[in-house]
């Protein structure tokens, strides 16, 4: 990046920082700033510095589960060290590395302006970074370029929301953005094809499959399991996960229409921790009878709010029926294989864009249902609750579908092979100054 231009970007940066944080502040308060350290470059929560660590750099929860599995098939003479952004990826990220022990460290990404870029590494001295999925920041790839640290993308894509916005910009995405990258590993021929399209040489690219199906199923919660099945008494468990802003109402609206607590038990669990409060003072005001992860059981209750992180994806193990949130609004869609790998039949609205080689295997093989609205759940729900051989059937159809399209994670191993080779040596020179 030019040092003209680089200097009119951090000053853009900084000024959106302070326009954002008051902001931010306000709406997430008790979740933002304990991050601030770590983004400023220092040390998270007293984490040490990790010298020629390979970087995984992954953005929030989808993207830490993807680059916390990959680790664990890296050669176990391999330091990792995985950054997100969010707070939830960060207990993703620290349950995930867990075994690992002292080699696998967790910290935030820092702002990308020159100091805190400058400092963090100064205190890592990573020996590449592999970006999952993507997330450019054009100063921190610029500064690796100038110290001739690896850069590779694992898991990559390219939404249909944002791929017209890049082609328009082509020339500056290309230099700012995709130039800094040695290579990338994505996840159809799709999005080879846009890569090739915004200007990137097709010897750079290798087409490895999506490592969300090769992601190792959760470890079991019995103590949550068990509750659930006491509180449903002998009712199926209806499971709404990772709602939006706007979708809980609808996802109530459904469950209402298709029986209510008479019927079934709703686990209803929003995405994002902030607004657990809001959304069970919302469920309280329309259903009498909830119950809160956090807090007290009652006999029979129509609602349990999973008002808690890190759970969700063990608890689809005990759904009858599933529908994954992010869909139904316009925000692209979270992953369908947590629930699918269990044979739950699994419910999405239409926005699927972050997900689009996987939406269109599950369309092709009918292993999902898609509805349009709440009235559209509804009707799904009242059918699969009254045919739950019906309901078996297209979870059958998920969890073969799942079994079928694994391979990525030995794809993405032989890609990443020449990059460890030269981390190892960068690694060995970083240990030795």
């Amino acid at each position: 990046m030019p040092r003209g231009i680089g200097w009119i970007y951090q000053a853009l940066v900084a000024v959106g920082l302070a326009l954002a944080g008051p902001i931010l502040l306000v709406l997430r308060g008790r979740h933002y700033p304990p991050p601030l350290a770590g983004r400023l470059g220092g040390p998270s929560a007293g984490e040490p510095p990790t010298p020629g660590a390979l970087w995984i750099h992954a953005v929030s929860v989808g993207e830490a589960a993807v680059g916390s599995a990959l680790a664990s098939r890296l050669p176990a003479t391999t330091s990792i060290l995985v950054t997100t952004v969010t707070p939830t990826g960060q207990a993703r990220a620290r349950s995930g590395l867990a075994a690992l022990g002292a080699r696998g460290r967790v910290a935030y990404l820092p702002f990308d302006l020159g100091w805190p870029i400058s400092r963090f590494l100064r205190r890592n001295e990573p020996a590449a970074l592999l970006l999952v999925e993507g997330d450019y920041w054009p100063l921190l790839l610029a500064t690796l370029k100038r110290r001739s640290v690896p850069v590779a993308v694992v898991n990559g894509r390219f939404s249909d929301r944002s791929f017209p916005r890049l082609l328009r910009l082509r020339a500056l995405v290309r230099r700012a953005l995709l130039d800094p990258v040695d290579r990338f590993a994505v996840q159809s021929e799709v999005d080879r094809e846009r890569l090739l399209a915004l200007g990137v040489a097709g010897e750079r690219i290798v087409v490895t499959g999506n490592l969300k199906f090769d992601l190792p199923e959760p470890p079991e919660l019995p103590a949550l399991a068990a509750r659930l099945e006491r509180l449903a008494d002998g009712r199926p468990i209806l499971l709404a996960g990772s709602t939006m802003p706007g979708e809980e109402e609808a996802v109530l609206d459904a469950f209402a229409a298709a029986g209510g607590g008479d019927r079934a038990l709703l686990v209803l669990a929003p995405r994002h921790p902030e607004r657990f409060a809001a959304v069970a003072a919302m469920a309280t005001e329309r259903i009498a009878a909830i119950v809160l992860r956090s807090g007290e059981d009652r006999p029979r209750p129509a609602l349990f709010l999973l008002d808690s992180i890190g759970e969700l994806a063990a608890i689809y193990r005990s759904a009858h029926a599933a529908f994954i949130g992010g869909t139904l609004v316009a925000t692209g869609g979270h992953n369908p294989i947590e629930a699918a790998r269990f044979g739950v039949p699994v419910a999405v609205g239409p926005s699927m864009e972050n997900f689009r080689d996987i939406a269109a295997r599950f369309d092709e093989e009918g292993a999902w249902a898609r509805v349009a609205d709440a009235g559209a759940l509804a009707r799904i729900w009242s059918d699969w609750l009254e045919r739950p051989a019906a309901a078996t059937a297209i979870g059958a159809r998920g969890r073969r579908l799942v079994e079928t399209n694994r391979g990525a994670t030995e794809k993405t191993l032989a890609f990443l092979a020449p990059l460890l080779e030269h981390g190892t040596s960068r690694a060995t020179r970083a240990s030795d100054g």
